[in-house]
């Protein structure tokens, strides 16, 4: 490989427990004999326009040190390229990173990138593509929301109070008291089905949130797209909640399961969450992409 080897940082990921990480990660990633160049970005505008500029500026990898929505950014940038591409473990929720087969602890994963950099070793991961009316196509590498914690993301987003953790906690309680089921079109590989849900999720890979295993059965190397679908009152879903650690509400007769290359979903009032990050409102169209991103591990 020859170029930069540029990182994007988010030193607030995970509040900011990690900030004192990056100088050691940097050195680690150095290992791979590439100089290594920190990209300069303080808003997500700047970070997703800095990432396209290494790329066409010839970048020999992009690494994102931080969570999920740190990889999210990175991943608009090389998704559909040869550019290969490494995550750095570092946020509240790393559940590309952990989900794909990276080193959970930030340095070793480093050291991993630099050794796979030295060795030209990368393996191929799928990607989910998401479009919608009027939109630029947005990549994914986790978990599409398209029910109750999308909802709730919305709330909380809107919310100024409390902060930390605390609003989201209000914003779900709020979404529980006002909890109906929307009424959904969905179509799988262009099947059509009409059902009312209240949890709907589609997943490239299993996890979402820090280990939520909403759609336990998504594999990120099966050319595929994994659905979960629920409509259950609200004491269901809250003993429901509980069990999607372990991804055992799929067990729940009316939890229900679909794989597909292409999902279309419409319904009212709902707008997407893709890895944590605000996306496009309903209708959407999502596909799988085989090997969409080159990782390096």
């Amino acid at each position: 490989m020859s170029g930069d080897l540029v990182v994007l940082a988010n030193p607030e990921a995970g509040r900011g427990r990690h900030r004192d990480l990056l100088p050691r990660v940097l050195d680690r990633l150095a290992e791979a004999d590439l100089p290594v160049r920190v990209l300069d970005a303080r808003t997500r505008e700047e970070a997703q326009e800095a990432c396209h500029r290494a790329v066409a500026d010839g970048a020999a990898a992009i690494v994102a040190v931080g969570g999920d929505g740190t990889v999210h950014l990175a991943l608009q940038a090389v998704a559909g390229t040869d550019l290969p591409f490494g995550a750095v473990p570092a946020g509240t929720g790393n559940d590309f990173a952990v989900e794909t087969g990276v080193p959970a602890e930030p340095i070793a994963a480093a050291a991993a990138i630099a050794g796979a950099v030295k060795a030209g070793r990368t393996r191929p991961i799928d990607l989910a593509r998401l479009t919608g009316p009027g939109r630029a196509p947005m990549w994914y590498g986790s978990v599409l929301a398209a029910g109750f914690d999308a909802v709730v993301n919305e709330r909380a987003n809107r919310m100024s109070w409390p902060r930390g953790p605390r609003r989201y906690d209000l914003a779900i309680f709020v979404e529980l008291l006002r909890l109906k089921a929307r009424r959904y079109t969905i179509r799988l590989d262009g099947e059509e089905q009409v059902r009312d849900a209240v949890l709907l999720a589609v997943g490239n890979c299993a996890s979402y949130g820090g280990g939520i295993r909403i759609v336990p059965s998504a594999v990120p190397t099966d050319g595929l797209l994994d659905v979960v679908l629920a409509d259950v009152g609200r004491p269901t879903l809250v003993r429901l909640k509980g069990k999607t650690y372990k991804g055992t509400h799929v067990e729940h007769p009316q939890v229900h399961t679909y794989r597909a290359r292409t999902v279309e979903i419409e319904a009212d009032g709902i707008t997407t969450y893709v890895d944590g990050e605000r996306a496009f409102p309903l209708p959407v169209t999502i596909t799988a992409v085989p090997g969409a991103v080159r990782l390096l591990s």
